[in-house]
C-alpha cells in the first residue's frame, strides 16, 4: 500500500482521493444514521438504541467527572470525534471496499480507510487543538490565556515553564495526527497480507484510537479552560 492516498479524479484542479470518498462515505453514513435513530427513537428503546445512549452517556459523564460544568461544551467535540473516527474505522471491513481496484493488481483501492490519511488526521489534530484554545480564550479570558504561556512572575523559571508549555501545545499536532494515522496505516497494510488473523485486533485498534483520540480531546479541553488561580 502507498502511503499516498490514490487520487481518482479531480475538480477545479482538487484532487478526489480514494480516502476522500471514505470521508464522504462516513459522513453520509453518520448523517443517514442520526436521522434514522431520531425516527426511530422510543421510550421503549431497542438494543442499539441502548448501546447509543450508553455511549453518549460515558462520554458525558467522563467529561463531567473531568470538567464540571464545562462538560456541556466539552463533550459534544469529543462524542462528534469519537463517532467519525469509529465509523470511518469500522466500514473499511465492509466487504469490497479496499477490494475494488483502479488499475489492476498494481493499482490503487478505490476506497481506502480515511483515517489512512496523513491529511485527514491533521486536520481532526488541527480542529482539536484549535477549538480547545478557542474554548480557552473564550472562558478563562484572555488575559488568563497569554498567562498560560508567558509569566514573569518568579523569573525565569515560569517563563521558561510558559515557553514548554507552548511547545507541547506544538507538539500536539504531531502526537494526535501521527499517533492515528500511524496505527490505521500499519493495521491496514498487516489487513492486506493476513486478513483472517489481524481482522480482529484491527477493529480493536480501530476503537481503542478513537476511544484515545476523543479522551485525549477532552483532557485538554478541560485543562486549557480551567482558570488559573
Amino acid at each position: 500500500m502507498n502511503i499516498n492516498p490514490g487520487v481518482i479524479f479531480t475538480v477545479a484542479g482538487f484532487p478526489v482521493t480514494n480516502t476522500l470518498l471514505a470521508t464522504f462515505l462516513a459522513d453520509i453514513i453518520i448523517i443517514g444514521g442520526v436521522i434514522a435513530l431520531n425516527r426511530a427513537v422510543s421510550l421503549r428503546p431497542s438494543k442499539l438504541q441502548n448501546i447509543l445512549e450508553s455511549v453518549v452517556d460515558y462520554f458525558y459523564k467522563a467529561a463531567k467527572d473531568i470538567a464540571g460544568d464545562r462538560a456541556e461544551y466539552i463533550y459534544p467535540w469529543v462524542l462528534s470525534f469519537f463517532i467519525f473516527i469509529v465509523v470511518a474505522n469500522v466500514i473499511e471491513f465492509i466487504p469490497g471496499f479496499e477490494s475494488i481496484r483502479i488499475g489492476g493488481h498494481e493499482g490503487f483501492a478505490f476506497l481506502r480507510a480515511a483515517t489512512s490519511d496523513l491529511n485527514l488526521t491533521l486536520a481532526l489534530a488541527t480542529i482539536s487543538v484549535a477549538v480547545s484554545h478557542y474554548y480557552s480564550i473564550k472562558y478563562t479570558g484572555i488575559k488568563s490565556y497569554f498567562h498560560r504561556f508567558i509569566s514573569f512572575k518568579m523569573f525565569p523559571i515560569m517563563l521558561f515553564v510558559g515557553f514548554l508549555e507552548l511547545i507541547s501545545e506544538l507538539v500536539k499536532f504531531i502526537s494526535f495526527s501521527f499517533r492515528l494515522f500511524g496505527n490505521i496505516y500499519a493495521g491496514d497494510i498487516l489487513l492486506e497480507k493476513t486478513f483472517y488473523v489481524v481482522l480482529p485486533l484491527e477493529l480493536f485498534v480501530g476503537l481503542v484510537q478513537a476511544l484515545v483520540f476523543a479522551l485525549l480531546t477532552m483532557a485538554f479541553m478541560s485543562i486549557l479552560t480551567e482558570k488559573s488561580h
